[in-house]
């Protein structure tokens, strides 16, 4: 190769480290998912403007590249720098070096010197070196795919030690999946029953294969009765897996919704996915409101069924809002009516069905329901030392749950209000249209929507648009709580809707 190749080819062996540090931190939030980080590309590339403008240019260079070799040099500042504002180090998910990473990273840099290696072979080093660095996203993609057997069978190990240490304590398992409450049902479940035996509950949200095995391995202990898991899934098969070494003894199904949409493909194959959990269970409490859910119910053959509803008082377990309270009801007869604070009917319903079935004593279940905790990021409330009242939902990304906190805002005694939010993803061919719902439903009850980053903004815009909400748009997360920092106060009010991890356009 001639000098000019060699300088190419370190230049592109820099720029493809940069932009391997960048897609593989995608990689990692979206959990080591094939295909993902393209996805993420593709959205990064279809916001317009500039970011579009550069990918485009920088691919057209590539090609150049194999006849003009100088055009490549525009090609590997692009593949360094872009997308200009996603960064390596990341604000809401820092790249962790853990084995799983470096393996990907060894892998990745396998395909990129394989790329350029075929290019030197057919005389063409600077094209090859300068689009190599461009398609790392394709090539921390293909990685990933590649190490998908290595990485279960590695993790083999984890989840065999966690079956032996279920095995060996033998608790009751209560398990909890759904398309949103799953964390919040948790956090109850755990709460009725933690004063009449040992419970022990999967932490945050542990709730795929290797989380649910480090919350085991980590957290199980001798004498412990009672273990809640969490359990989430991206499509068929997957709740599957987990009960075969989890088995459930009561399981736990919070709601049915389009959350995740994208990867399922329809609600009634999410209904199905999340039904897995209920086969082998001794006992299912299930949503009761969902009509889509009960087919799927009925085929799983459970012996007990605790129905749970949040407007039908003769359901098996009922929540049903009343104002400011919850009126609880067991069997049709009313056991509670407590402050609601926030707390969404159907996981308060659920979780009383969960504690009871799990042999919680009644009197002692009803006795705690005044105290149900608040789980962090969901729907919590404080006041600031400005004054400025906090409702922070931002972990919240279900169209329900969004609506239901925007009520919550719209009730307070507050002389301005507003709320921020880059709106909800994953909801497949629904997204734009469920955004602009939101936006449309916001835009009465709110002064002012902040809409943050681009990925739903003309949606949940072209919604607010009818509305008399003044319409503010902040670029990211920062510059949307430097707007709230210099225009709201004491006496004011914000609720913080969802907040996309930084790796969204």
């Amino acid at each position: 190769m001639s000098l000019h190749a060699w300088i190419v080819l370190a230049v592109s062996a820099g720029a493809a480290g940069i932009s391997a540090l960048r897609w593989m931190r995608v990689a990692q939030r979206e959990h080591y998912l094939a295909g993902s980080v393209t996805r993420f590309e593709i959205r990064w590339a279809s916001v317009g403007g500039r970011d579009t403008l550069i990918l485009v240019s920088a691919f057209a260079a590539a090609g150049g590249a194999f006849f003009v070799p100088q055009t490549g040099w525009w090609t590997l500042a692009a593949a360094a720098a872009w997308p200009l504002r996603l960064g390596i180090r990341g604000r809401s998910s820092p790249l962790a070096w853990t084995p799983r990473l470096r393996r990907l990273a060894a892998a990745t840099a396998v395909l990129w010197a394989a790329a350029v290696a075929s290019g030197a072979a057919l005389g063409a080093p600077e094209g090859a070196s300068s689009l190599a660095a461009l398609l790392i996203p394709q090539f921390v993609d293909a990685a990933a795919a590649a190490l998908g057997p290595v990485e279960r069978r590695l993790g083999g190990r984890f989840v065999a030690r966690a079956t032996e240490a279920l095995r060996r304590v033998r608790p009751t398992i209560v398990a909890i999946t759904g398309s949103y409450g799953k964390t919040t049902t948790k956090a109850y479940v755990r709460h009725l029953l933690g004063t009449t035996a040992p419970v022990m509950a999967s932490p945050a949200s542990f709730n795929n294969r290797m989380g649910l095995a480090r919350a085991v391995n980590e957290h199980l202990s001798p004498g412990t009765k009672v273990f809640v898991a969490e359990m989430g899934t991206y499509g068929p098969g997957e709740i599957a897996s987990l009960c075969r070494w989890i088995p459930p003894d009561i399981a736990v199904i919070t709601a049915i919704g389009p959350v995740h949409l994208e990867r399922f493909g329809s609600l009634d194959v999410t209904a199905g996915s999340k039904a897995e959990i209920l086969r082998g269970a001794a006992t299912a409490v299930v949503n009761a409101d969902s009509d889509i859910l009960t087919p799927h119910v009925a085929a799983a053959g459970v012996e007990r069924v605790v129905r749970c509803s949040a407007c039908d008082r003769d359901a098996d377990v009922a929540a049903i809002p009343d104002g400011d309270l919850l009126r609880v009801l067991v069997d049709g007869a009313e056991v509670a009516a407590v402050e609601r604070r926030g707390a969404f009917p159907m996981n308060v319903a659920c979780a009383v069905g969960a504690a009871l079935a799990a042999g919680a004593d009644a009197d002692a279940v009803v006795g705690r329901l005044a105290s149900l905790p608040e789980v962090e990021h969901r729907a919590t409330t404080a006041v600031g030392a400005s004054g400025l009242t906090v409702i922070d939902d931002t972990y919240n990304a279900n169209p329900d749950g969004a609506r239901a906190s925007v009520d919550r805002l719209a009730a307070l005694d507050a002389a301005t209000k507003a709320l921020v939010t880059p709106g909800m993803v994953e909801l497949g061919r629904l997204q734009a249209a469920e955004n602009r719902a939101f936006a449309e439903y916001a835009a009465t009850r709110v002064d002012h929507l902040v809409i943050v980053g681009h990925t739903n903004r003309t949606a949940l815009r072209e919604g607010a648009a009818p509305g008399p909400a003044r319409v503010v748009f902040a670029a990211d997360r920062d510059e949307a709580v430097a707007w709230v920092r210099r225009n709201l106060g004491a006496g004011d009010a914000v609720l913080y809707e969802n907040d996309l991890p930084d790796h969204y356009p």
